[in-house]
Formats: C-alpha cells, structure tokens, sequence
C-alpha cells in the first residue's frame, strides 16, 4: 500500500485539500483576513467540517487581543485536560506563557462541592485570583462560559479573550449567544458544534501565523 508518511507532507496537503473544496461549494468565498482564514482553514482541518466557513465568528478584537497576551506572559485556562494538551506547548513556553486547567484540582473540587456548582465554573473562580494576563479556552463547558461572562460583569475577572467553543445540546449554543453580546473578545463556534478539539486547534492556528 502507498501511502504519505511525512507529517508536514499530509498537513500540507490537507490544507490544499481543503482549499480546493472551499473553491467547489463556495466559489467566491472570501476571508476578513490572513489570519482568519488560518484560523477557520485549521478548524476545518481538525473537524473535516466544513460549517466552520459560517458558524465560526472571530470579533473585531479578538486576535489583536489574543496576540497581545501571548505576548506578554499570559496564563491559558483550560475547560478539559483533552484541549490542554491539544495547544502546542513550546510555543506557549517560548512566550514565556503558563497553561493550565484547574477542573481537577483539590481547591477546586472542594469549591464546587462547597457552592454546588460545577467543578468548571470553580476553576473559573480559583483561575480569576491568579495574577497576569488571562486567556480562557472552553470547549466542553457551557457552565465555564457563563460563569466567565457572570465574574467578569461584576468585576471579579480581568480576562483579555475568550475561545468559547463548548459543544454540546444544554447551554452551549445559547453560551455562546450571551457572550457575542459582551464585550469580551470572542472566537466562538455558532451553535451545538465545538469541542475540546477545536478549541486547541483555534489556538494553535493563532500561536502559528505570530
């Protein structure tokens, strides 16, 4: 069996793949820009979904914002440990920034239980007394997105973006709804469709074209 073994090989041709089908069901397609097409072109490229031309919606500031904070030693905060370890680290450690997710954590589980909340919306609060610049990246919780939006209205959370990209049928579409009303900087995915996956992938796309 012949096959393409080469890792930058298949990439390459993926994303050539990729481009030839964007041209067949959408001819006339335009991106806002280089960056946003690297962006939509990667979570194409993670989902084989193709949807991710419409429901994919970047505000105005959200990679100025994101850039920025990278560049300046800011803390990711994950939902799941799957998206955690999608994001290219050497990157981040390059930049001089940290990554975490704290949804396991003892304090963390110890708060959820204490509130009866979710264990995402506690590693949201134990995330918004860390010092620094803060990028949240949720794929999986809806609950982690209202609560961002929740602590940073009343002034308990500097948060500089958000990838709120949560999958799911209970609160993930209406999440992300909530959040393109604010003033947050949003990359968000319209709708049921996301996950963890993407969620990296969104980052990851970013963290290349710098």
């Amino acid at each position: 069996m012949e096959y393409v073994k080469n890792p930058m090989m298949i990439e390459t041709k993926s994303f050539e793949i990729i481009q030839g089908i964007i041209d067949d069901i959408r001819p006339g397609y335009e991106f806002k820009n280089e960056v946003e097409e690297k962006i939509i072109k990667r979570a194409i490229h993670t989902t084989a979904d193709f949807e991710y031309l419409d429901i994919l919606k970047i505000s105005d500031e959200a990679v100025d914002s994101i850039v920025d904070a990278l560049k300046n030693k800011a803390t990711i905060f994950t939902d799941t440990n799957m998206a955690l370890s999608g994001i290219n680290k050497r990157k981040l450690e390059a930049l001089g920034c940290e990554y975490k997710c704290l949804v396991a954590d003892e304090e963390v589980a110890a708060l959820a239980k204490e509130k009866g909340i979710t264990r995402s919306m506690a590693a949201v609060e134990v995330a918004a007394n860390t010092k620094g610049r803060k990028l949240f990246v949720l794929g999986n919780a809806p609950t982690a997105l209202y609560k961002v939006m929740e602590m940073k209205n009343e002034g308990n959370l500097d948060v500089d973006a958000v990838v709120g990209v949560p999958v799911g049928f209970v609160g993930a579409a209406e999440s992300k709804d909530e959040l393109e009303k604010t003033d947050i900087p949003y990359i968000i995915s319209k709708g049921r469709k996301g996950g963890s996956n993407l969620a990296a992938a969104i980052v990851n796309a970013i963290l290349y074209s710098m």
